[in-house]
């Protein structure tokens, strides 16, 4: 494998106490298949597209008690001007939520005792968010009616076919593919790695949609009502309801959504709450009402709690 002499900067950040990147990166990458945000217990590695350039963002914890630090190493085989370190720790502060307090969301927990146990186990994980809306949209249309180990293995595929690469040493670490990568790719190319026609045909519009922007910008989707945000995402080709609020959650970070048609979800909410039966969307609104604004972290925590029981985590 060919070496690249690589440029490299490296600097310590700060986040919002408490802090585990653990729980976090796991929270977002969701399968220890996930080869797109790789975690190997002490470091998360990801390729990201900043302006031209690929950079690859290593981050390790450097303490999990006291206040929490973070070492980040950037590497890409072009200069690391100042303005790309600048848009890459933006986009590392929003990927894993860095800076967002949850005072509040602990005291809400505190005081219910369903929730207390879950929060207290899984203090400082943060509610992480995908880079782009097209990640956020595509995610979404891969995991569509499949098992999440599934949708995640047909988004490694994407990455490693069409994605951007970077050989560090020994290593090499594929991007999550952009709009560009897969607008002009023949649709029978898309297909052959598990895509269904279907959904081929949702990637293609969406990806042309993001380039001849067709769709609103993620900054004013951020900013509008989650009610309106989902009026946007509907008319998307290939967003439903439960696709339209993982993105919502995932894409735009909106921690009161909870995405009530998500059948692993269900389970979950299930068994935290003893009931009988898998509850339906009218009544995950209304079980999780009490727990706004933050029912979408909640939503995080039962990923995380089944994660461990799986011994993931």
């Amino acid at each position: 494998m060919k070496n690249h002499l690589l440029k490299e900067i490296v600097f310590e950040f700060l986040p919002a106490a408490p802090f585990r990147l653990d729980f976090t990166v796991w929270a977002l990458r969701r399968r220890p298949s996930n080869a797109v945000d790789q975690w190997d217990g002490k470091f998360y590695n990801r390729l990201l597209i900043v302006a031209d350039r690929s950079v690859k963002i290593t981050v390790q914890q450097l303490n999990t008690k006291g206040i929490p630090k973070l070492s980040v190493v950037l590497k890409s085989e072009k200069e690391l001007t100042v303005e790309i370190i600048k848009e890459a720790r933006e986009l590392l502060e929003k990927m894993l939520g860095l800076k967002t307090d949850l005072k509040l969301f602990y005291k809400l927990a505190k005081a219910d005792k369903i929730l207390k146990p879950l929060a207290k186990v899984f203090i400082g994980v943060k509610p992480p968010r995908f880079p782009t809306l097209f990640e956020a949209l595509l995610n979404s249309i891969a995991c569509q009616q499949v098992t999440l180990t599934l949708g995640i293995l047909l988004l490694n595929r994407l990455a490693v076919t069409f994605g951007a690469k970077l050989i560090d040493g020994q290593t090499v670490i594929y991007a999550f593919p952009s709009p560009e990568d897969l607008a002009d790719i023949p649709a029978e190319d898309i297909k052959k790695l598990g895509f269904s026609r279907q959904k081929v045909k949702a990637i293609k519009v969406l990806s042309n949609a993001i380039i001849n922007k067709e769709i609103p910008l993620l900054k004013e989707l951020e900013e509008m009502t989650s009610e309106q945000a989902v009026e946007h995402l509907l008319k998307i080709h290939g967003i439903g309801r439960w696709s339209a609020e993982y993105v919502l959650l995932r894409g735009l970070g909106k921690t009161g959504t909870f995405p009530g048609d998500d059948v692993g979800a269900q389970k979950n909410l299930m068994l935290l709450m003893n009931l009988k039966e898998r509850p339906n969307y009218d009544q995950i609104k209304k079980l999780t009402a009490e727990w706004q604004p933050y029912s979408g972290l909640v939503y995080f925590h039962l990923l995380l709690d089944k994660l461990q029981k799986k011994n993931l985590i």
